[in-house]
C-alpha cells in the first residue's frame, strides 16, 4: 500500500475516526486504526464495538487534489501514536507506505517515522446495512434537535434505556425524546412521506453526543438507516455506525400536563442570566435548588439561600403573568440547561402547581418541550 495525502484532511478524518476508538477494549486490534487506499481515495476506520465511524478522504473534490499516487492496500495502526504522528507533521504533503512486513514508514518533509502495524484481514468487518429504508434530514437540523435533546439523558447505569435519546417515527413526525426521571427534553419535527420501518429505537447519547461533533454545519443531508440492533448515519465522506440500546423506553407522553394553573411569558435569555446569578449562592448537596414566586405586578421573584454562605435574591419583569400566584423550588442546573436548548428569545413556562412538573416551550411555537419536576424544600 502507498499513497500521498494531503496534511488538513487527513488530520480532519483522523480526529474523526479517533472518536470511535477506546483504548479500554476486550480486543487489542480495535485500539488500532485501519487505512485502507482505494482508486479513488483512501478510508479510515474505528471502532470500540458501541460505535463505528467510517471516513472517506476523496482522491479529488471539487477540483482540489486530496490523494494522488495511490497503491492499493490496507494496514492497521496504533491509533494513539498514528494521530499524534499525523497532527505534528512539518510539511502539508504526507507519504504512507506499507510492506509485506506491516511496516509502515510516514514521511513528510524531513521527517520519517516506522511503525510496526498489524494485518487488516484482522480487523473485524463493520456490518453492512443493506436497508432500502432510509430517512434523509438536514445536518443543521438533526445536530441541532440532538442539543435540544440528549443533555436530559441519564448518567447512571441504574436504567440503561434511559442514557438513550429515544426516536419515535409517527404519523408523519419524528419525536426525539430524552429524560433521566427528573427532567425531560423533547423536539417533534415533520419527515417527509417515507418508506423507514422503524418505530421505536433508542440511540446511546455517547453515540449522539460523539456524532454532534463530527457533523459539519452544512446543507447536506444525513441519510439515516434502521436495522434490528444498529442504527447507521451516512453522509457524503462519512458513515456513523451505532448501537441501539435494548429494552422499552418508557411512556412519556402522559408526563406531559394538558392543563396550566400558571402560565409565564418572559425573555429566555434574562432568565438564564438571573439563575445562573442566583445559582452562585445555590447549595451543591441540595441540586443547587433555586425558588421563584410570583409578587403579583407582573414581577417574578428569583431566590436562593445557603445558611453557611449567605442569600441572593433579584426580580425580573415578565412580558406577562397569567393564572394563580406561585412559589416553586427546582435545580438551576436544570432549569439552565433546559432555557440553553430552546432556541428562541421568549419562553413560555406553564406550571400546575408547586409540587407537579412545569413545561418549558419557546415562544414562537417550536415544537420544543423541556419539562422539569421541582424540588421539595422544607
Amino acid at each position: 500500500m502507498k499513497f500521498v495525502v494531503q496534511r488538513d484532511p487527513l488530520l480532519k478524518s483522523v480526529q474523526d475516526v479517533m472518536k470511535a476508538i477506546s483504548s479500554r477494549t476486550a480486543i487489542p486490534i480495535l485500539t488500532g486504526m485501519k487505512i485502507e487506499a482505494k482508486q479513488n481515495g483512501i478510508v479510515l476506520t474505528g471502532s470500540d464495538s458501541d460505535i463505528s465511524i467510517e471516513s472517506h478522504i476523496q482522491a479529488e473534490a471539487d477540483g482540489i487534489v486530496n490523494v494522488e499516487q495511490i497503491e492499493e492496500g490496507s494496514i492497521v495502526l496504533q491509533a494513539r501514536y498514528f494521530s499524534d504522528i499525523v497532527r505534528k507533521l512539518p510539511e502539508q504533503s504526507i507519504e504512507i507506505e506499507s510492506d509485506e512486513q506491516h511496516n509502515v514508514t510516514i514521511r513528510s518533509g524531513k521527517a520519517e517515522f516506522n511503525l510496526n502495524g498489524q494485518d487488516a484481514e484482522e480487523y473485524p468487518q463493520l456490518p453492512k446495512l443493506n436497508t432500502d429504508d432510509s430517512l434523509e434530514l438536514p445536518t443543521d437540523l438533526l445536530k441541532s434537535v440532538i442539543k435540544q435533546t440528549v443533555f436530559a439523558v441519564s448518567t447512571m447505569e441504574t436504567r440503561p434505556i434511559l442514557t438513550g435519546v429515544h426516536l419515535k417515527l409517527e404519523d408523519g413526525k419524528l419525536n426525539f425524546t430524552a429524560t433521566d426521571s427528573h427532567r425531560l427534553a423533547s423536539r417533534e419535527i415533520p419527515v417527509e412521506e417515507t418508506n423507514v420501518d422503524f418505530s421505536s429505537v433508542v440511540i446511546p447519547g455517547k453515540s449522539l453526543n460523539e456524532l454532534s461533533k463530527i457533523l459539519v454545519d452544512n446543507d447536506e443531508t444525513v441519510d439515516i438507516r434502521v436495522t434490528q440492533n444498529q442504527i447507521l448515519f451516512r453522509t457524503k465522506n462519512l458513515y456513523f455506525l451505532s448501537r441501539l440500546l435494548d429494552g422499552n423506553y418508557p411512556e412519556t407522553s402522559r408526563l406531559i400536563p394538558d392543563q396550566s394553573k400558571t402560565s409565564i411569558h418572559l425573555n429566555t435569555r434574562d432568565l438564564l442570566h438571573t439563575i445562573d446569578r442566583a445559582s452562585l449562592l445555590a447549595r451543591e448537596d441540595r441540586n443547587n435548588v433555586v425558588k421563584l414566586s410570583t409578587n403579583g405586578n407582573g414581577m417574578l421573584e428569583i431566590t436562593s439561600n445557603s445558611p453557611e454562605i449567605g442569600h441572593v435574591s433579584e426580580e425580573i419583569t415578565a412580558d406577562s403573568i397569567e393564572g394563580e400566584d406561585l412559589k416553586i423550588s427546582f435545580s438551576s442546573k436544570y432549569m439552565m440547561d433546559a432555557l440553553k436548548a430552546i432556541d428562541s428569545d421568549e419562553v413560555k413556562i406553564e406550571f400546575t402547581g408547586a409540587m407537579r412538573p412545569f413545561i418549558l416551550r419557546p415562544a414562537n411555537g417550536e415544537p420544543i418541550i423541556q419539562l422539569i419536576l421541582p424540588v421539595r424544600t422544607y
